[in-house]
């Protein structure tokens, strides 16, 4: 049994406050770093994947989980960073170069949405980023002389300080020291002055802007940033998927990102990457399940959409705090144990709002 209580002013700051803690994440590192040594070629391109994903995830979260703005459109800002990068890299800039002008692009466009987009919220706000999310679809196949139009654009391999980064395995290491960079910047960033804005902003606007929060310029730098994260997931995802298409980033590519922050947890950038790793698996899942399914199933069209939609309502019904909520019970069970009461995670209910209904 644990009990957490600070005996300096540094114990509240550091990430990492108990042995248990180090040894966790040391035992995480060392398995991450041995698996593309140890697993097939085909699960080390699919974490791969899962690493990239986990990135876009992360920049979703940044925005909905933390400033509480629905995004349905954050494929756009996958296409853009991708496309960007895409094509820096056709023009001979160097790969780090263009990975940091793709994070730009991402994050101007951002800001062009963001600057109207904060004038609307809730069923408008994510119509306006799902109308944004198709505009940006159709530029990138009307845009023939930039992005290729739907015969695609063919993306040049990752060479950074002369080495040649397109193996499996040193792909691998590229994605995973991004997602460790990405994730210790925003974790730093949100335990921050401008972190705590951002769920002021979400809990309470009118709260926030009574403590002197800027309201409105905390929400388009939220999605600033939210665009620039993910734009740096698009870049990665060019060099794995080697050709763009237009097709790649549909909506059901949105749609996957918004469930991996719901289920993944809202307001938890551990719960970012737990819901970026269950939802990215699903695809594979469903590939490997179909022929137990018989062909009258497994043919059925909109299956893998189906499939998300149970994964959804099962959280929503049973564990709307998603998976991270599920992991800081379990947490707690072992740190209190056998003192361990359910009554601590009951959802109270609230019998006060302090937003006005509009």
């Amino acid at each position: 049994m644990r009990f957490d209580y600070d005996t300096s002013y540094r114990d509240g700051k550091r990430l990492l406050r108990y042995p248990s803690q180090k040894l966790a994440y040391a035992l995480l590192a060392l398995v991450l770093l041995a698996a593309p040594w140890v697993l097939p070629k085909y699960y080390v391109g699919e974490l791969t994947y899962l690493f990239i994903l986990s990135i876009a995830s992360l920049g979703l979260m940044v925005l909905s989980g933390y400033t509480g703005q629905v995004s349905l459109g954050h494929s756009a800002f996958l296409a853009v960073g991708a496309y960007a990068h895409a094509w820096f890299l056709s023009q001979g800039l160097p790969f780090g170069a263009s990975i940091l002008l793709a994070m730009a692009a991402s994050a101007l466009v951002g800001l062009a949405l963001g600057l109207p987009a904060i004038r609307v919220s809730g069923l408008y706000l994510a119509m306006v980023t799902l109308a944004f999310a198709i505009l940006i679809e159709h530029v990138l196949g009307r845009w023939k002389s930039v992005t290729g139009g739907f015969n695609g654009l063919p993306v040049a391999d990752p060479v950074l300080l002369g080495m040649d980064l397109s193996g499996l395995k040193s792909f691998y290491f590229l994605c995973l020291a991004c997602l460790v960079i990405v994730l210790v910047l925003l974790v730093n960033l949100m335990r921050g002055k401008t972190g705590r804005a951002f769920v002021g902003v979400r809990d309470s606007e009118a709260a926030a802007a009574s403590l002197g929060i800027w309201v409105a310029g905390h929400k388009v730098l939220a999605f600033v940033i939210s665009a620039a994260v993910t734009g740096f997931a698009g870049a990665l995802m060019a060099h794995h998927v080697r050709h763009l298409t237009p097709e790649g980033f549909n909506l059901l590519l949105s749609l996957e990102l918004v469930l991996m922050v719901t289920i993944g947890g809202l307001g938890s950038l551990r719960g970012a990457v737990l819901g970026a790793f269950l939802i990215g698996m699903v695809p594979a899942l469903i590939s490997q399940i179909k022929p137990m399914l018989g062909d009258r199933i497994a043919k059925q069209f909109g299956l893998e959409i189906f499939i998300f939609g149970l994964i959804l309502a099962v959280f929503v019904l049973f564990e709307p705090k998603g998976l991270n909520g599920r992991w800081l019970k379990i947490k707690a069970f072992f740190e209190t144990f056998p003192l361990y009461r359910k009554d601590v995670f009951r959802r109270g209910k609230t019998y006060m709002k302090s937003e006005r209904y509009r």
